[in-house]
C-alpha cells in the first residue's frame, strides 16, 4: 500500500511534536536541577522502552522479530549514542538553560550534512557546504569564543549536537539492512539497559510533586515519539522536517516564561543563521531528490 502524503496533517503533527518535546525538555530541566541526571534519564528510558516494545509487537508481530538484525553492534552503538546525547543535553539545560542550549543544538542537521559524505559516501555540493559554513558562523556567534567572558560550558550543547548527528548517520546506515521498527526497538531497549546500569547507583528519593513531573516527563516522551511516527506515516519527511525548528521557538518560550531566561542578541542572531542554513540544506536535499526522480523516469 502506497504511503499517503497529507502534508497539512503532517505539518500539524510536526508542530504538535515539537511542542510536546519542548515541554519534555522543560520538565527535564526542572528535574535535573533537583536530582541526578542519570537517574532522571534512566526512569524516562524505562517508559520509553515499554513504548518501543509495544510498537515492535504491533509492527513486527513479536519482540524477537523486531530485534532480529545482522548488525547488532551497530544497533547497540546507536542506542548508546542517543542515551549519551540525552544526558549531555539535559546537563546543558541545567548549566545554560533551554534557550541557549537549543540555539546551539539546532546545528545538528548541518553536522549530519557535513558528515554524510565521509561517513555514508553521499554527495555534498558546494551550495550545501556554503550553508554548513554559514550555520557554523552562527554557532560561533552564539559561543563567542574570542570573548574574554567565554564560558567553556557553552560548548556542551555542541557536543550533544555532534552525538545526535552521528546517531542520525548511523541510523541511515542501519536502514540499509534493517527496518525502521528494528532500529526503533534497539534504540529504546539498548538505552534503557545502559541507563539502568549507570543510573541505578544514583537513585534519590523524590517528592510526590516531582514524581508527578516525572510521570509527565515519561508521558510527553512517549507522546512525542508517537506523534513523530504518525507524522512520518502521513507525510514525506522533506515536507515536514523544516517545521522541526519550531522546537527552538517553543523551548525558548518555556525558558523565558517558566525559568526566567533571557535571549541575548548574539544568541538570536546566531540561531537565525543556523535555522536559515538548515532550511536551505533541507531545500537542496529535496530539490536533488526530485531531480533524481525525474532522471529515473
Amino acid at each position: 500500500m502506497a504511503q499517503s502524503n497529507n502534508v497539512p496533517l503532517g505539518i500539524t503533527l510536526m508542530v504538535l511534536t515539537t511542542f510536546v518535546f519542548a515541554v519534555q525538555d522543560g520538565l527535564s530541566r526542572h528535574l535535573a536541577s533537583e536530582y541526578n541526571v542519570l537517574m532522571v534519564v534512566m526512569i524516562r528510558y524505562w517508559f520509553f522502552a515499554a513504548f518501543v516494545i509495544a510498537i515492535a509487537k504491533r509492527h513486527s508481530g513479536s519482540v524477537r522479530a523486531a530485534a532480529k538484525t545482522n548488525q547488532p553492534i551497530l544497533q547497540a552503538c546507536r542506542g548508546l549514542l542517543l542515551a549519551a546525547e540525552i544526558c549531555v543535553m539535559i546537563v546543558a539545560f541545567t548549566v545554560l538553560g533551554l534557550v541557549e542550549s537549543h540555539a546551539v543544538f539546532t546545528c545538528y542537521p548541518l553536522l549530519v550534512a557535513a558528515l554524510s559524505g565521509p561517513v555514508l559516501g553521499e554527495s555534498v555540493g558546494w551550495r550545501r557546504w556554503a550553508a554548513i559554513g554559514v550555520g557554523f558562523v552562527g554557532v560561533l556567534i552564539i559561543l563567542q569564543p574570542g570573548m574574554s567572558v567565554f564560558d567553556p560550558a557553552a560548548a556542551i550543547p555542541l557536543v550533544a549536537a555532534a552525538l545526535f548527528a552521528i546517531y542520525g548517520l548511523l541510523t541511515r546506515y542501519a536502514a540499509r539492512n534493517d527496518k525502521a521498527a528494528t532500529s526503533f526497538f534497539w534504540t529504546g531497549v539498548t538505552g534503557a539497559i545502559a541507563m539502568t546500569f549507570v543510573g541505578i547507583w544514583f537513585w534519590e528519593p523524590m517528592t510526590s510533586t516531582d514524581w508527578m513531573y516525572m510521570g509527565l516527563l515519561c508521558v510527553t516522551g512517549v507522546t512525542g515519539h508517537w506523534l513523530l511516527i504518525r507524522c512520518y506515516e502521513v507525510a514525506e519527511a522533506s515536507a515536514v522536517q523544516p517545521f522541526a525548528y519550531l522546537q527552538l521557538v517553543f523551548a525558548s518560550i518555556i525558558g523565558i516564561s517558566v525559568f526566567g531566561e533571557n535571549i541575548r542578541t548574539n544568541v538570536a542572531v546566531g540561531a537565525g543563521l543556523i535555522v536559515a542554513a538548515g532550511l536551505f540544506t533541507f531545500w537542496r536535499e529535496r530539490q536533488q531528490g526530485r531531480s533524481g526522480q525525474l532522471l529515473a523516469k
